[in-house]
Protein backbone atom coordinates (compact mmCIF):
# COMPACT_ATOMS: atom_id res chain seq x y z
CA UNK A 1 0.00 0.00 0.00
CA UNK A 2 1.26 3.45 -0.95
CA UNK A 3 0.50 6.55 1.10
CA UNK A 4 -0.17 9.57 -1.08
CA UNK A 5 0.64 12.81 0.73
CA UNK A 6 -1.41 15.56 -0.94
CA UNK A 7 -0.32 19.18 -0.45
CA UNK A 8 -2.75 21.86 -1.61
CA UNK A 9 -1.92 25.17 -3.26
CA UNK A 10 -2.06 28.72 -1.97
CA UNK A 11 -5.37 29.66 -0.38
CA UNK A 12 -6.60 26.08 -0.76
CA UNK A 13 -7.39 23.36 1.73
CA UNK A 14 -7.44 19.61 2.16
CA UNK A 15 -10.97 19.68 0.70
CA UNK A 16 -9.44 20.37 -2.73
CA UNK A 17 -8.31 16.74 -2.78
CA UNK A 18 -11.53 15.04 -1.65
CA UNK A 19 -12.38 13.48 -5.03
CA UNK A 20 -8.83 12.24 -5.60
CA UNK A 21 -8.70 11.05 -1.97
CA UNK A 22 -11.77 8.86 -2.55
CA UNK A 23 -10.38 7.58 -5.84
CA UNK A 24 -7.03 6.59 -4.32
CA UNK A 25 -8.56 5.00 -1.22
CA UNK A 26 -10.90 3.03 -3.46
CA UNK A 27 -7.80 1.54 -5.07
CA UNK A 28 -6.39 0.42 -1.73
CA UNK A 29 -4.03 3.30 -0.98
CA UNK A 30 -3.74 5.50 2.08
CA UNK A 31 -4.02 9.29 1.81
CA UNK A 32 -2.74 12.15 3.94
CA UNK A 33 -4.20 15.57 3.13
CA UNK A 34 -4.10 18.42 5.64
CA UNK A 35 -4.92 22.11 5.78
CA UNK A 36 -1.70 24.11 5.63
CA UNK A 37 -1.74 26.95 8.20
CA UNK A 38 -2.07 29.63 5.51
CA UNK A 39 -4.12 31.93 7.76
CA UNK A 40 -1.64 31.78 10.67
CA UNK A 41 0.40 34.97 10.68
CA UNK A 42 3.13 33.30 12.74
CA UNK A 43 3.59 30.31 10.39
CA UNK A 44 6.41 30.21 7.86
CA UNK A 45 7.49 27.66 5.29
CA UNK A 46 9.00 25.29 7.85
CA UNK A 47 5.81 25.37 9.93
CA UNK A 48 3.80 24.52 6.84
CA UNK A 49 6.07 21.55 6.18
CA UNK A 50 5.94 20.49 9.82
CA UNK A 51 2.13 20.38 9.64
CA UNK A 52 2.43 17.81 6.86
CA UNK A 53 5.22 15.83 8.53
CA UNK A 54 3.21 15.53 11.74
CA UNK A 55 0.21 14.25 9.79
CA UNK A 56 2.37 11.62 8.06
CA UNK A 57 3.51 10.23 11.39
CA UNK A 58 5.22 6.86 11.01
CA UNK A 59 3.74 6.02 7.61
CA UNK A 60 6.12 4.68 4.96
CA UNK A 61 6.00 4.08 1.19
CA UNK A 62 5.25 7.74 0.58
CA UNK A 63 4.45 9.57 -2.64
CA UNK A 64 4.31 13.33 -2.03
CA UNK A 65 2.11 15.30 -4.44
CA UNK A 66 2.46 19.10 -4.33
CA UNK A 67 0.03 21.31 -6.24
CA UNK A 68 0.64 24.89 -7.42
CA UNK A 69 1.99 27.01 -4.51
CA UNK A 70 2.37 23.77 -2.58
CA UNK A 71 5.47 23.25 -4.70
CA UNK A 72 7.31 25.34 -2.10
CA UNK A 73 6.28 22.86 0.60
CA UNK A 74 6.56 19.44 -1.06
CA UNK A 75 10.38 19.46 -1.29
CA UNK A 76 10.64 20.62 2.35
CA UNK A 77 8.55 17.61 3.40
CA UNK A 78 10.77 15.31 1.33
CA UNK A 79 13.80 16.77 3.08
CA UNK A 80 12.28 15.67 6.40
CA UNK A 81 10.82 12.25 5.57
CA UNK A 82 11.85 9.40 3.30
CA UNK A 83 9.63 9.56 0.21
CA UNK A 84 9.75 7.25 -2.77
CA UNK A 85 8.64 9.99 -5.15
CA UNK A 86 7.83 13.69 -5.28
CA UNK A 87 5.23 14.70 -7.88
CA UNK A 88 5.05 18.41 -8.66
CA UNK A 89 1.52 18.92 -10.00
CA UNK A 90 1.39 22.08 -12.15
CA UNK A 91 3.44 23.46 -9.30
CA UNK A 92 5.74 26.38 -8.57
CA UNK A 93 9.34 25.15 -8.46
CA UNK A 94 11.41 27.02 -5.85
CA UNK A 95 15.08 27.91 -6.08
CA UNK A 96 17.37 28.01 -3.02
CA UNK A 97 16.85 31.20 -1.06
CA UNK A 98 13.95 32.35 -3.23
CA UNK A 99 11.02 34.06 -1.59
CA UNK A 100 7.68 32.72 -2.84
CA UNK A 101 6.56 36.30 -3.44
CA UNK A 102 9.42 36.72 -5.91
CA UNK A 103 8.79 33.55 -7.92
CA UNK A 104 6.51 35.16 -10.48
CA UNK A 105 9.02 37.87 -11.37
CA UNK A 106 12.06 35.56 -11.17
CA UNK A 107 10.58 33.06 -13.62
CA UNK A 108 9.24 35.65 -16.03
CA UNK A 109 5.65 34.78 -15.22
CA UNK A 110 4.80 38.46 -14.86
CA UNK A 111 1.90 40.14 -13.12
CA UNK A 112 -1.63 39.08 -14.00
CA UNK A 113 -5.00 40.25 -12.80
CA UNK A 114 -7.36 37.52 -11.66
CA UNK A 115 -10.65 38.88 -12.99
CA UNK A 116 -12.27 35.46 -13.44
CA UNK A 117 -10.77 32.93 -11.01
CA UNK A 118 -13.02 30.08 -12.13
CA UNK A 119 -12.18 30.76 -15.78
CA UNK A 120 -8.46 30.95 -15.06
CA UNK A 121 -8.09 28.08 -12.59
CA UNK A 122 -11.11 25.76 -12.92
CA UNK A 123 -12.71 26.23 -16.35
CA UNK A 124 -13.28 22.46 -16.78
CA UNK A 125 -14.49 21.81 -13.22
CA UNK A 126 -18.26 21.19 -12.91
CA UNK A 127 -19.94 24.53 -12.15
CA UNK A 128 -21.37 23.62 -8.73
CA UNK A 129 -18.06 22.12 -7.62
CA UNK A 130 -16.11 25.17 -8.82
CA UNK A 131 -18.52 27.47 -6.98
CA UNK A 132 -18.06 25.48 -3.77
CA UNK A 133 -14.29 25.62 -4.19
CA UNK A 134 -14.49 29.41 -4.34
CA UNK A 135 -16.43 29.55 -1.05
CA UNK A 136 -13.62 27.54 0.58
CA UNK A 137 -10.77 29.80 -0.55
CA UNK A 138 -8.62 31.08 2.33
CA UNK A 139 -6.51 34.23 2.69
CA UNK A 140 -2.77 33.65 2.60
CA UNK A 141 -0.77 35.57 5.22
CA UNK A 142 2.51 37.28 4.37
CA UNK A 143 5.17 35.47 6.41
CA UNK A 144 5.40 32.31 4.30
CA UNK A 145 5.23 34.38 1.12
CA UNK A 146 8.17 36.59 2.05
CA UNK A 147 10.71 34.36 3.74
CA UNK A 148 13.46 32.66 1.71
CA UNK A 149 13.00 29.04 0.72
CA UNK A 150 15.32 27.38 3.27
CA UNK A 151 16.97 24.53 1.34
CA UNK A 152 20.29 25.03 -0.43
CA UNK A 153 19.56 22.25 -2.93
CA UNK A 154 16.75 20.04 -4.15
CA UNK A 155 16.13 17.11 -1.77
CA UNK A 156 17.46 13.69 -2.72
CA UNK A 157 14.16 12.26 -3.96
CA UNK A 158 13.05 11.08 -7.42
CA UNK A 159 10.97 13.93 -8.85
CA UNK A 160 8.37 14.09 -11.62
CA UNK A 161 6.53 17.14 -12.86
CA UNK A 162 2.96 16.71 -14.15
CA UNK A 163 1.84 19.59 -16.33
CA UNK A 164 -1.76 20.28 -17.40
CA UNK A 165 -2.08 21.11 -21.09
CA UNK A 166 -5.21 23.26 -20.67
CA UNK A 167 -3.90 25.23 -17.68
CA UNK A 168 -4.71 28.92 -18.18
CA UNK A 169 -2.69 30.02 -15.13
CA UNK A 170 0.56 28.05 -15.35
CA UNK A 171 0.44 28.01 -19.12
CA UNK A 172 2.05 24.92 -20.67
CA UNK A 173 4.73 26.60 -22.82
CA UNK A 174 5.87 28.72 -19.89
CA UNK A 175 5.93 25.82 -17.45
CA UNK A 176 7.81 23.50 -19.81
CA UNK A 177 10.68 25.99 -19.82
CA UNK A 178 10.59 26.53 -16.04
CA UNK A 179 10.68 22.76 -15.45
CA UNK A 180 13.64 22.27 -17.75
CA UNK A 181 15.51 25.24 -16.29
CA UNK A 182 14.90 24.48 -12.63
CA UNK A 183 14.65 20.69 -12.48
CA UNK A 184 16.51 19.68 -15.64
CA UNK A 185 13.75 17.27 -16.66
CA UNK A 186 11.00 17.10 -19.27
CA UNK A 187 7.56 17.38 -17.68
CA UNK A 188 4.90 14.73 -18.03
CA UNK A 189 1.60 16.02 -19.40
CA UNK A 190 -2.11 15.40 -19.06
CA UNK A 191 -5.21 17.25 -20.25
CA UNK A 192 -7.01 19.58 -17.90
CA UNK A 193 -6.98 22.92 -16.13
CA UNK A 194 -5.03 24.09 -13.08
CA UNK A 195 -7.31 21.98 -10.86
CA UNK A 196 -7.11 18.40 -12.19
CA UNK A 197 -7.92 16.95 -8.77
CA UNK A 198 -11.41 18.45 -9.10
CA UNK A 199 -11.87 18.20 -12.87
CA UNK A 200 -10.26 14.82 -13.59
CA UNK A 201 -9.75 12.87 -10.35
CA UNK A 202 -9.87 9.44 -11.97
CA UNK A 203 -7.42 10.39 -14.70
CA UNK A 204 -5.11 11.98 -12.14
CA UNK A 205 -5.28 8.86 -9.97
CA UNK A 206 -4.42 6.79 -13.04
CA UNK A 207 -1.37 8.96 -13.66
CA UNK A 208 -0.21 8.76 -10.05
CA UNK A 209 -0.65 4.99 -9.97
CA UNK A 210 1.21 4.82 -13.25
CA UNK A 211 4.25 6.28 -11.55
CA UNK A 212 4.20 3.33 -9.16
CA UNK A 213 4.05 0.73 -11.92
CA UNK A 214 6.19 2.44 -14.53
CA UNK A 215 3.25 3.07 -16.87
CA UNK A 216 3.69 6.87 -16.71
Amino acid sequence: MTTFVLIHGGGGSAWDWHLLDAELRGRGHDVVAVDLPVEDESAGLREYAETVVEAIGDRRDLVVVAHSWGGFIGPLVCDRVKADLLVMLTAMIPAPGERPADWWANTGFGKRDIDDPIGQFMHDVPAELAAEAMTRSREHTDKAMREPWPLDRWPDVPTRFLLCRDDRWHEPDFMREVVRARLGITPDEMDGSHAPMLARPKELADRLEGYLTGRS
